[in-house]
């Protein structure tokens, strides 16, 4: 068994008394003070959360748009400098080797963020794809997992003192005056112990907050500047546990849960991600079949009906006495006090307003389709 990788930060957590589980072959932390309080301080303050397992790639040169366009499903051509944008890398099958995030950070330069569990396959993926690249003499594919950390800063009150952290205007040439002039999904470079780091206003929560990406060198100070100047806004360090909470709380995807090489975006209700009329990308003639056509399973929200223990991951899914589908995501709602859940179904029972059962423990409890998400900020 391969020893479980660690974070620059895995010391910071032990000293905090964090609880550490293993994560996508990482050993994380899952809880501080406890998921549920943890979940209310993102969504009514501000939690800090270590997500430097995730995986950095830069990919620069002359023909790095055509070469990202032709294995992203989303339209590169979109994004101008300082823009990011959620996208897919599908195989010849339409289904999902990871999804991601791609931001532009120069002309010719952009940085992608993927999944703890899928970076080693990406990369390969990648560099594959590079290999058999016409024009591959243009484009630089560098890996820098390794070499990057990241921290997620999440809620209502971080803009009360993130311009403590990032002070003053941004330096990697772009229009940032400040910090909090990001708007959603904008990114742009700040200094920090002396080096640049990329800050760009999204998330994982459903809350508004900040993604940093800095080198693995200034991780440390870095977090514990961050929780200095946080005091103004309740900021409190969060887990893997709340983490998971908030994003199925907001219908966010987690790859291995609602994504996998076996499921397309058009399945998981990711259709509005892929964009047909950029011209030809990996795995496109499945998709515009599913899109033109329809497909044979769909993933659904739901929420429990009644009194029951929280939906997990594996549940069946029932019409009636008859197993339909199965559960993806599941969980007991810190914010509604109710068990929701994510599941995949045969698309004519994916309607909102259908009930369904779910299996729990031998047991078959009731539950409804719901529309996405079960939460949104006001």
């Amino acid at each position: 068994m391969m020893p479980l990788r660690r974070t620059p930060l895995f010391a910071v957590h032990q000293r905090l008394g964090a609880r550490l589980v293993e994560f996508g072959g990482w050993e994380m932390p899952v809880h501080y003070s406890g998921i549920v309080d943890e979940h209310h301080c993102v969504r009514r303050a501000a939690g800090l959360f270590d997500i430097s397992h995730m995986g950095e790639v830069f990919v620069e040169g002359g023909a790095s748009e055509t070469f990202l366009n032709g294995i992203l499903a989303n339209d590169l051509r979109k994004l101008a400098v300082g823009q990011g944008q959620y996208t897919h890398l599908c195989n010849e099958r339409g289904g999902t080797v990871d999804d991601l995030y791609a931001y532009r950070i120069g002309p010719e330069r952009y940085l992608l963020i993927l999944n703890a569990s899928r970076i080693d396959v990406d990369v390969a993926w990648i560099v594959a794809r590079w290999e058999s690249f016409p024009d591959r003499g243009r484009v630089v594919v560098d890996p820098a997992s390794d070499r990057f950390g990241a921290l997620a800063i999440q809620g209502p009150r971080v803009v009360q003192f993130i311009e403590q952290v990032f002070e003053g205007a941004s330096t990697a040439g772009m229009t940032a005056g400040r910090v909090t002039d990001l708007r959603k999904n904008d990114v742009s470079g700040w200094t920090f112990g002396g080096v640049e780091v990329w800050v760009a206003r999204t998330g994982y929560t459903g809350e508004d907050g900040f993604e940093v990406v800095a080198p693995a060198t200034v991780m440390e100070p870095l977090w514990t500047h961050v929780l200095a100047v946080g005091h103004v806004g309740c900021l409190q360090p969060c887990g893997l546990g709340a983490r998971d909470t908030l994003r199925t709380e907001v219908c966010y995807p987690l790859y291995g849960h609602e994504l996998d090489e076996d499921t397309t975006p058009i399945e998981a209700g990711l259709g509005v991600f892929v964009s047909f009329d950029k011209g030809d990308f990996v795995g496109r003639p499945v998709l515009w079949k599913q899109k033109s056509e329809g497909v044979a399973k769909r993933c659904i929200a739901f929420r429990m009906t009644g009194k029951s223990a929280p939906p997990r991951p594996g549940y069946a899914i029932h019409a009636g006495d008859v197993p339909i589908g199965t559960v993806v995501s599941g969980t007991q709602s810190p914010t509604l006090g109710v068990g929701i859940g994510l599941g995949y179904v045969p698309s004519d029972l994916a309607t909102p307003g259908t009930r369904v059962g779910v299996d729990i423990r031998g047991r078959c409890f009731p539950a409804e389709v719901v529309r996405k998400p079960f939460y949104r900020k006001t």
